[in-house]
């Protein structure tokens, strides 16, 4: 072979040497950028903590129970924290009933919370017996906290049957002069005078309670509001 020809088969060597190298350069140049552009899972994984913490923000905040539930500071309302009104007036009487809102306004410095029903009965007085049956509870109102800043009220509704639906012999109604409540969760009554015409003695279960009572909600209750 003549030099000028060797010449020529080296610089042709070199040429499709560089070419080759060029051409796996811009593979690897292709592939590593179409690796960065396609690695969502990598970056989806680093956006899902705060992903989940945005979504779940709106409804924790919305949530009843999380808003209705008391700090660790704030406790029951005690009996002796609280004052007790039943609520008369115009209205408030449906299907043989009357109902009368029962206040609860909390006396003290400090907020405290109210949840479920309370205890209610007539009594002959403050230091008297109890006549007929207790109050029922009225599944018409769901139990919840009730958080009650100082000077505020919640309120129950207490139903009162007309003592007349029932036959004198069943019910012998007398008149009672007192109320007496045992705030939720409290073992020290209250006593509240208020008169009404109720049952003595217990009624066949058939004819049900002549007194019933709800769960707490809030605000002060008003005069010839139902449940």
């Amino acid at each position: 072979m003549t030099p000028s020809a060797q010449v020529a088969r080296r610089t042709g060597i070199a040429t499709i040497l560089l070419g080759t190298a060029v051409l796996a350069a811009a593979c690897a140049s292709n592939n590593g950028s179409g690796t960065a552009a396609s690695s969502p899972s990598s970056s989806s994984a680093a956006a899902t903590p705060s992903q989940a913490a945005t979504s779940s923000s709106p409804a924790a905040s919305s949530g009843s129970s999380a808003a209705a539930t008391p700090s660790a500071g704030t406790a029951g309302c005690a009996t002796g924290n609280l004052k007790a009104a039943v609520v008369t007036g115009e209205g408030g009487a449906a299907a043989g009933s009357t109902y009368y809102p029962l206040n609860l306004t909390n006396t003290s410095k400090s907020s405290c919370y109210l949840f479920g029903y309370p205890g209610v009965s007539f009594v002959t007085g403050p230091s008297g017996s109890q006549i007929g049956e207790p109050a029922s509870r009225n599944p018409a109102v769901a139990p919840r906290t009730v958080i009650v800043a100082p000077g505020g009220t919640a309120h129950v509704t207490v139903q009162v049957v007309d003592a007349l639906n029932y036959s004198k012999s069943d019910c012998q109604p007398v008149t009672a002069h007192w109320l007496k409540v045992f705030p939720p969760g409290q073992f020290t009554a209250l006593y509240i005078k208020f008169t009404a015409t109720t049952c003595s003695v217990k009624l066949p279960a058939k004819l049900g309670v002549p007194l019933t009572v709800d769960a707490v909600k809030g605000g002060a209750g008003q005069p010839g509001q139902g449940l």
